[in-house]
């Protein structure tokens, strides 16, 4: 929808962005299932493509681990961003200093 609204882009040309862009996240399974129906998981991932599809987006994570409390470390959440790079122009990740051990991965 956010291309059919942002960009006025007809539906199948903005189904076959999004199931693409599902597809990098080997999330094309929940194309169709509604917010309530989704996982942490793949609710926080969706919330990333949305913020991706628009026109030059700049991309801002506030405490992804409060969304997926589960992950033990940033890196899944770093292949997320690696397989949709070429939809936005940049990204911000903030957190709390106390989370400092799961963004280790960052300061290699």
């Amino acid at each position: 929808m956010i291309k059919q609204y942002h960009e006025n882009m007809p539906l199948v040309q903005a189904e076959r962005i999004v199931f693409s862009a599902l597809r990098r996240l080997d999330l094309e399974h929940i194309a169709y299932r509604r917010n309530p129906d989704l996982t942490n998981e793949e609710r926080f991932y969706v919330m990333l493509l949305r913020a991706a599809m628009v026109r030059d987006a700049l991309v801002i994570i506030d405490r992804p681990f409060k969304i997926i409390p589960h992950l033990n470390n940033i890196d899944h959440i770093l292949q997320a961003l690696e397989n949709v790079e070429d939809f936005y122009l940049s990204c911000h990740i903030y957190d709390y200093k106390w989370m400092a051990e799961k963004y280790e991965a960052l300061s290699k």
